[in-house]
């Protein structure tokens, strides 16, 4: 179903524009499917934290990790029941283990420091992590992703060592943690995904 919409919308787009060829193609089918699909997913997992009883908890991550993922990236599984169990895992897990436990005030500040000094390293090495279908190419662009990567990651773990609510705080530093994970070479291996600005400036080279 998704996929047919996604058909017809790129269909429309290469009647207006007929400049659009078989690579761009591709490339604009990607993130429509991207666009679209994740639309589904999010009234999935927020019904999926309904029946758990977590849905305000599991709104409030989504709503804090959102930020963070579309500056830094992040890797995607190749099928819709993937997306939707990993985004069900990314979103749900953490508003639940949030209050799971309470740290003290003096090993909180140490694990946010640790994933801080983590993400900062991985930003510099991966952010934006982007895709093959949707590699991010301008130097620029990147740029501005990876150094937003930083600010918001710095920003959120700063306010997670300050808050009072230990649940938010919680959410805020195993989500950050979580998100960081996903832009890592390790992750992108293990779900045999690549980095696009990696495939396509190699291929210009060669």
């Amino acid at each position: 179903m998704i996929d047919k919409f996604c058909n017809f919308l790129l269909n429309r787009m290469k009647k207006e524009m007929p400049d659009i060829d078989d690579e761009k193609a591709e490339i604009i089918f990607y993130g429509l499917q991207n666009i679209i699909g994740e639309i589904p997913k999010i009234f999935i997992m927020l019904g999926v934290a309904f029946l758990l009883g977590e849905f305000k908890l599991t709104l409030i991550t989504f709503l804090i990790i959102l930020p963070y993922r579309t500056f830094s990236g992040g890797f995607h599984l190749k099928t819709h029941i993937g997306c939707m169990v990993t985004s069900c895992l990314m979103y749900c897990a953490p508003a639940i283990l949030a209050k799971c436990f309470v740290l003290s005030q003096t090993l909180k500040l140490f694990i946010i420091f640790a994933i801080w000094v983590f993400g900062i390293i991985m930003i510099k090495l991966y952010a934006p992590a982007d895709t093959e279908n949707i590699p991010i190419l301008r130097k620029k662009e990147r740029k501005q992703k990876q150094i937003l990567s930083y600010i918001t990651l710095t920003i959120a773990l700063v306010f997670a060592s300050i808050i009072s609510n230990p649940v938010i705080s919680n959410i805020i530093i195993i989500g950050y943690f979580v998100q960081t994970c996903t832009i890592t070479r390790l992750a992108y291996k293990i779900t045999n995904n690549k980095y696009g600005h990696e495939v396509y400036n190699a291929s210009t080279v060669s």
